[in-house]
């Protein structure tokens, strides 16, 4: 849960320093108490409350070198856990991560994973942020225009203010929307149609977000992000 107590908040500490002000603001506190009542409605919240911040936890500030940038988490039992389009280890890939997968191995040859777990990306500098961190279950969308969006618009603008070089992946018009005062003059932009199957077919296959992303960082003197992703069985169960 999200508490305005600085200590109080599991959050990676360099992302803590960055937005400690942005926890004491009026639309954080109508979020949090947004949520407190969701739950006491009975409504199941995903990503569970741990979760909320974790891909800011695995992708310290100044190791980003990618943002992917995603709506909201998935809605299904045991799906989200605070990386847009990854999955837990031992949950089937949705219907997006699939193409995504089927892009990746047109684009760099990399066989499709065995799971749907991304963590191996974030540890590496790509930060998969989701515009709304949280959803109630089985219910798409449901907590937009609650204060996420600020919150993450705040991210995204001290990324690209502060960092040189980033790439930033927006597939869909939603994200194309939310990235549009990035500095295409610091940054890289790459913007394709969504993975999802109901678009993914209109210039999502094709794109080469991968070998884009690795040719810009190389070129910038920043290493590039081993895109392969390691088998199931060597992934953890915390994963």
């Amino acid at each position: 849960m999200i508490d305005s107590t600085e200590q109080n908040i599991k959050l990676e500490e360099s992302w803590k320093a960055l937005l400690s002000l942005e926890f004491s603001k009026d639309y954080m506190q109508q979020l949090k108490s947004y949520l407190k009542a969701e739950l006491a409605s009975g409504h199941h919240i995903f990503p569970p409350g741990p979760d909320y911040f974790a891909a800011l936890d695995h992708t310290p500030v100044d190791k980003v070198k990618v943002v992917i940038l995603g709506q909201d988490p998935y809605h299904g039992p045991g799906q989200a856990h605070g990386f847009c389009f990854s999955v837990r280890p031992g949950i089937t890939p949705p219907p997006s991560l699939v193409n995504i997968y089927k892009e990746l191995e047109s684009d760099l040859g990399i066989p499709r994973p065995d799971h749907g777990c991304l963590l191996s990306w974030a540890d590496q500098g790509v930060l998969l942020l989701n515009s709304v961190l949280t959803v109630r279950a089985q219910n798409a969308g449901s907590h937009q225009g609650q204060g996420w969006e600020t919150f993450t618009d705040h991210i995204i603008s001290e990324l690209n203010q502060k960092h040189d070089n980033l790439v930033f992946i927006l597939w869909g018009s939603y994200a194309q929307k939310k990235g549009a005062k990035i500095d295409r003059n610091r940054h890289l932009v790459l913007q394709s149609p969504h993975p999802s199957p109901l678009s993914s077919y209109r210039g999502f296959f094709g794109s080469q977000p991968f070998s884009k992303t690795n040719q810009y960082l190389q070129a910038h003197g920043k290493k590039p992000i081993d895109w392969s992703l390691p088998p199931l069985s060597q992934l953890s169960d915390d994963s």
